[in-house]
């Protein structure tokens, strides 16, 4: 562990602070007077978060869409990608997750790469995701893509200056090709505060049912903030276009978070019985082209 990260978790535990579970669902770092650490309020445009009921309702409204375009994709032979990227902690695998809950997984897949095995090393570096690409009627959702190269490979020097260039130079023609080919693909960034991240990796190393989700890279990540936040942006600049645009999700409150996910993708399509109370523009607040956010 970092030294930064270990003697701010070893205060914590000093001082009595503990993870309040509600029931698996976004624990909360509690300190000894049972209120919950607010790091989530830092730059966030409300003054609370969604409350547990609007949000039950609002995500299974969603869901039931989900549905809905699914079935609308498989009858027409549509393929859909969405690509998750953002802060480690950030929220992308639970919303993943609520995109998950319901669907026709014969139809729907998610696509988690580990490291490339030495025969994947020596390929064209897209051809490994390319063989996950989605078929006629199938929605395939990648934690963590391609992209890969411009953030965690750049920012730890896991690829050379050349790889990264090279790889920035071919994104947008690649991404194109992906279009033209009838292939939809929405790019997500979910965006959280450094100190709600710190309070975040902080609950995952003080709860053992959650510590597995804490990796030396995660750690590794504290200290190099300002160089992640250099590389969001210059991918940004290079690979957000009118044909593939990059999105940004503010997640320090992860359910409206979940929500906006949901309701900007199926936005997006004229599915068959779509419901326009349900599914219609997210809210600007939390989400915004990938040029035009400010921070992180």
């Amino acid at each position: 562990m970092q030294n930064e990260l270990r003697r701010y978790i070893d205060r914590l535990r000093t001082e009595g602070y503990s993870v309040r579970d509600d029931h698996g669902e976004d624990p909360d770092l509690i300190d000894i007077h049972g209120r919950a650490v607010d790091t989530w309020r830092e730059n966030y445009p409300y003054d609370e978060r969604m409350d547990r009921a609007t949000y039950e309702v609002e995500k299974y409204l969603l869901q039931i869409e989900l549905l809905k375009f699914q079935a609308w994709a498989k009858d027409n032979g549509s393929k859909h990608i969405i690509v998750f990227e953002g802060r480690d902690a950030a929220g992308k695998g639970g919303t993943i997750k609520r995109f998950q809950e319901y669907i026709n997984v014969r139809h729907a897949r998610v696509v988690a790469l580990n490291k490339p095995s030495d025969r994947e090393a020596g390929q064209w570096y897209m051809q490994r995701y390319i063989r996950h690409f989605p078929t006629a009627g199938e929605l395939v959702m990648f934690d963590r893509s391609w992209y890969n190269r411009a953030g965690v490979e750049r920012v730890m020097d896991f690829c050379t200056e050349d790889e990264y260039e090279r790889f920035l130079d071919h994104v947008p023609p690649f991404e194109r090709l992906v279009v033209d080919a009838g292939i939809s693909l929405t790019k997500f960034w979910f965006s959280v505060t450094q100190n709600e991240q710190r309070t975040r990796f902080a609950i995952r190393q003080l709860d053992p049912v959650r510590r597995w989700k804490l990796s030396e890279m995660d750690l590794e990540s504290l200290d190099k903030w300002d160089e992640y936040t250099s590389a969001k942006e210059e991918m940004f600049r290079r690979t957000d276009n009118d044909y593939t645009p990059w999105h940004t999700i503010k997640s320090n409150d992860k359910k409206r978070a979940r929500i906006n996910a949901m309701r900007f993708f199926l936005n997006q399509f004229d599915y068959a019985d779509k419901d326009k109370q349900v599914v219609f523009a997210p809210d600007e607040r939390i989400i915004q082209r990938g040029r035009d956010a400010v921070g992180d």
